[in-house]
């Protein structure tokens, strides 16, 4: 039997499945959602919904309104392009410090681990799951550089990264095995310690995907 110490609060229960329904997109920006309708999913009251639509709410993902429930912040203009943008900052010189010192070991088996679960995502076609793999790829990579100030940073990125991924994947899943592909290539790129090369393909790798950096979200500005 479980421990009753360890299972999550209904607060926490509701404020993650509610977060997974924004991330994965099956709750789009502009979406309106009620406490009861995710009371009646999560089978709790009210009372631990409203916390986690707060605690949504400062995490910019929930826009709250009286009387009428919630409404899915979408995602506002010109932050896809600055999400890229510190992508490419912290990728790079995490790749330049590792040309220097050399990848561990450890994070080389990490990485190959990762791209071996993209490959079956890939064939899968579960855009969600890839995307979730793809986040910790890259992460993966900021970290072997030692720089931990920079791995907790780019953790911080980790939620927009995930939602940025599935909204552009989702209409083309023929795409994932070619991302598995561009990993491969990052990879042997880190191997090799060749730091312009990485962060030529980085820059094709994202904007294949996202469109490019300096462009990215900015038409609404």
């Amino acid at each position: 039997m479980a421990d009753p110490a360890k299972r999550p609060s209904a607060a926490h229960t509701a404020y993650a499945v509610t977060k997974e329904l924004i991330l994965s997109g099956e709750l789009p920006g502009g979406s309106l959602i009620s406490e009861g309708e995710i009371a009646e999913r999560v089978r709790v009251s009210r009372t631990p919904v409203r916390e986690a639509f707060l605690r949504l709410e400062s995490e910019e993902l929930l826009a709250l309104h009286p009387k009428r429930g919630a409404v899915v912040v979408p995602v506002p203009p010109g932050e896809a392009a600055d999400v890229l943008e510190l992508r490419l900052a912290l990728e790079r010189s995490a790749a330049e410090r590792i040309a220097r010192i050399g990848l561990r070991g450890d994070h080389h088996e990490r990485m190959r681990e990762l791209l071996r679960r993209q490959r079956a995502l890939a064939e899968a076609a579960d855009v969600g799951r890839f995307a979730d793999a793809d986040e910790a790829f890259h992460r993966c990579i900021v970290e072997a550089s030692g720089n931990r100030l920079a791995g907790r940073f780019y953790a911080t990125l980790g939620d927009r990264q995930r939602r940025m991924s599935i909204t552009a994947l989702r209409p083309r899943p023929e795409r994932l095995s070619l991302l598995a592909d561009e990993h491969e290539a990052l990879l042997h790129h880190l191997l090799d310690g060749d730091s312009a090369a990485f962060a030529s393909a980085l820059l094709g790798h994202l904007t294949a995907t996202h469109g490019s950096p300096s462009a990215a979200g900015r038409d609404d500005r």
